[in-house]
């Protein structure tokens, strides 16, 4: 639109929740839409219109609106301030269509001109409220709604200032226009953000937009609406180029429904304009959607509006919104195959994915698998016949099994999602619906280095080449928090330390969650001080903490932890809340113990049959169970069967390749040195839960160095104890003997 509009209409709508700056932020319904007409031409004013949004009306009869309707017009009558026409609709859609109707009607009775725009007082009304609400409820939005005027835009061509700070009583004090009733304006001065707005309040801030209107169109600045904001009416998908993002456009979604595609991610920032292909689902290690997404939006405006949307609901979930960065959207939707961009590039094309093709799968039985030549089955045409299909390959050629098919319209995608599950080959097929931003990472990923290294490191390079030290003196700078609220944030957190928020060092609060991704209830703080921390348990220990959302209080529990405690803790360690054996007890003092696949099994002292003697000696035991500071946490192992051996021509352990344990876990397996002084030429291994038979163990142990005495199963039978589930022991094999001294095999552990 490049010519100026003949007809402005002036609107503001009203929530049943908070207002001005926070209008539309907590999710609450439309309540109520005034507006006025200004005349361009003739430089006219209309009526000042209400319409009411009330749930109750369909419960009235017709005889009952009639008579509220009369008694409302009395009343305007009586307040010169008020609406001269009230309307009420008993829903939202309803309430849209009224507003067009009369608007329509409006501008047919004036016979001056055709064109009309809205005008509102900043964007929230437009894209917080009126988008979102009719979205959610799957409403048709009439037209007249996808393009306005922000007057306070409008109004800073004339007068540079900020944004922020406008609204239209400091544009009506700018452009001199007398405000009739003053007291209204003070009491907008003290009205809480978070109370709704008065009917009254919104029929004077109609009044004096139409009233800026016409200062800007008159003289000296004969202003022209000529340029309005638009609102995307349909989401375009489409490639990312490997271009620069800005940081301040992009977003970060999570607790998205794992069905969930782009389009409704769409619907739910509807009202803001999202960049073409700017919707990007996260995908797992495994290939699968993980409940996140990376959303690129046109501007840093819109993005602003899309943070405000925290926690509001998709369906019956919430939906968490952060900030995010230009490159992790371009890690997610970026990509610099040719094969790839050629495959995207066809406009308006439907993407489904297929997962679990047969290795040995081709074009033509792809396109036979959707378009059959017996007819008896649904036909649902590949778009581009052999060029609709991209198969996804590791770097050396090999198929993964995936590939993408193109669709030229929803219907016959639609009709494609139905062979879920058929055969192909000896094979069901899965099949989803896709994006272009899963086929970047799901080639991205195929196409990197591979996540599981397929060599182990040189075995040597491992062996320790000094001695081992005492462990060092553990410096408690850190504060653990037990029994937080669940639904505690980091700014309860802040406030809960009070005077001691400023030692936290900087990023220094980390929350740690369960394994469904859900606060536990506990907190680490790194703190600049062991002093501090000390001091901020005792002062803080067992004081109550109120979180700012949701009513639940709750005592703290404060304790003062290492750096180490905290590190074992958020690369996967447990929580215990009991001090029953000593070693944990020596260790942190603070109810923390390590991962479950590191926890030291201790053997029993002795055994009650004669003659009673230790099972390992003193000496035996302490190189079984070194102290913790020196143990390295170990990677979980492979299953049996996949080991991998050095070229060297001595082999000290059985080496096996490893997967990695999140967040980070070292690629090195150690080796640590027992006193040379043992008096036994073996160990032993508790085994908790086995029922085999000897047969059975040997065959279990066969990876490990052979005992030149036979293996040995003691029952309960023989330990004088009840049956029923008691573990057996196993003899194993003697140390690894070396210059240096002997070796443990800690896989043995």
């Amino acid at each position: 639109m490049t010519a100026q509009v003949d007809y402005l209409v002036v609107v503001c709508a009203a929530t049943s929740g908070a207002g001005g700056e926070l209008l539309g932020s907590d999710e609450k319904e439309l309540a109520r839409l005034v507006w006025q007409q200004v005349d361009v031409n003739n430089k006219k004013l209309g009526k000042v219109n209400e319409l009411l949004i009330k749930a109750d009306v369909s419960d009235l009869t017709d005889e009952k609106k009639e008579e509220d309707l009369v008694e409302e017009l009395v009343e305007e009558e009586e307040n010169v301030s008020g609406p001269d026409c009230v309307f009420t609709a008993k829903n939202l859609e309803t309430a849209l269509n009224t507003f067009h109707l009369q608007l329509t009607n409006e501008v047919n009775s004036a016979g001056a001109g055709t064109s009309v725009c809205l005008c509102t007082d900043g964007q929230l009304h437009i894209r917080q409220v009126i988008h979102p609400e009719a979205a959610s409820k799957s409403i048709l939005i009439p037209d007249c709604f996808y393009s306005f005027f922000d007057l306070r835009k409008e109004f800073k061509t004339h007068f540079p200032s900020d944004l922020g700070a406008l609204d239209v009583y400091a544009m009506a004090e700018s452009l001199n226009i007398p405000i009739e009733a003053p007291a209204m304006c003070s009491s907008l001065d003290t009205l809480d953000p978070l109370a709704i707005m008065p009917p009254q309040v919104a029929v004077q801030t109609v009044r004096l937009m139409a009233q800026i209107v016409l200062s800007l169109l008159s003289e000296p600045f004969c202003h022209t609406f000529s340029n309005p904001e638009r609102v995307n009416e349909k989401f375009e998908t489409g490639t990312c180029k490997t271009e620069k993002v800005s940081d301040s456009t992009v977003i970060r979604a999570r607790g998205l429904p794992w069905q969930s595609s782009d389009q409704d991610i769409a619907r739910f920032f509807s009202g803001l304009n999202i960049a073409r292909g700017g919707a990007a689902l996260c995908l797992n290690a495994q290939g699968r959607r993980n409940g996140e997404a990376l959303v690129r939006f046109v501007s840093e405006e819109h993005r602003d509006l899309a943070l405000q949307r925290h926690k509001h609901h998709m369906g019956n979930r919430y939906i968490e919104v952060y900030k995010a960065t230009g490159e992790d959207f371009l890690k997610i939707a970026g990509g610099t195959s040719n094969e790839v961009a050629v495959f995207l590039s066809r406009e308006d094309q439907i993407i489904v994915r297929m997962r679990g093709l047969p290795f040995t799968a081709t074009h033509e039985q792809v396109l036979a698998f959707f378009s059959p030549e017996d007819g008896l089955k649904d036909t649902c045409p590949v778009s581009g016949g052999r060029d609709g299909i991209l198969f996804v390959r590791y770097p050396d050629g090999r198929p993964t099994g995936d590939a993408f098919v193109l669709f030229a319209c929803d219907e016959h995608a639609q009709c494609a999602l139905r062979k879920h599950k058929e055969i192909l080959g000896r094979r069901y097929i899965e099949l989803f619906k896709s994006t272009a931003a899963e086929v970047q990472q799901v080639l991205n990923r195929y196409s990197s280095a591979p996540l599981i290294p397929v060599g182990p490191a040189p075995l040597l390079s491992v062996l320790p080449t000094v001695s081992l030290l005492p462990p060092p003196i553990i410096v408690r700078d850190c504060l653990r928090l037990r029994g937080l609220p669940y639904s505690a944030s980091i700014e309860d957190i802040l406030a809960f330390l009070g005077e001691f928020t400023h030692d936290v060092r900087p990023h220094g609060v980390h929350m740690v969650l369960n394994q469904q991704g859900r606060p536990s209830g506990d907190c680490f703080i790194q703190m600049t001080s062991a002093e501090r921390a000390l001091s901020a348990s005792q002062q803080l220990h067992k004081h109550v903490m109120t979180c700012q959302h949701g009513p639940n209080s709750r005592y703290v529990e404060v304790f003062p932890c290492s750096a180490e405690e905290m590190g074992l803790v958020l690369m996967g360690g447990s929580l215990s809340h009991t001090h029953t054996h000593t070693h944990n007890r020596n260790r942190s003092g603070t109810g923390l113990s390590p991962p479950p696949c590191k926890s030291r099994r201790l053997s029993p002292p002795s055994y009650s049959f004669t003659p009673t003697a230790p099972v390992l000696p003193t000496e035996a035991a302490t190189a079984l169970y070194p102290p913790l500071g020196q143990m390295l946490l170990g990677p979980r192992a492979l299953p049996p069967g996949h080991a991998y051996y050095p070229s060297s021509g001595q082999l000290y352990m059985n080496y096996t390749a490893y997967y990695p344990s999140p967040p980070g876990s070292p690629t090195t397996v150690g080796f640590f040195p027992s006193p040379s002084a043992l008096s036994t030429p073996g160990g032993f291994l508790r085994m908790p839960g086995l029922t085999y038979n000897s047969k059975d163990l040997i065959s279990a142990m066969q990876g490990y160095q052979t005992a030149v005495e036979p293996v040995s199963v003691l029952s309960s039978s023989l330990l004088g104890q009840a049956g029923g589930g008691e573990p057996p022991v196993v003899s194993l094999p003697a140390l690894m003997t070396k210059p240096t001294g002997h070796y443990l095999d800690l896989s043995l552990l």
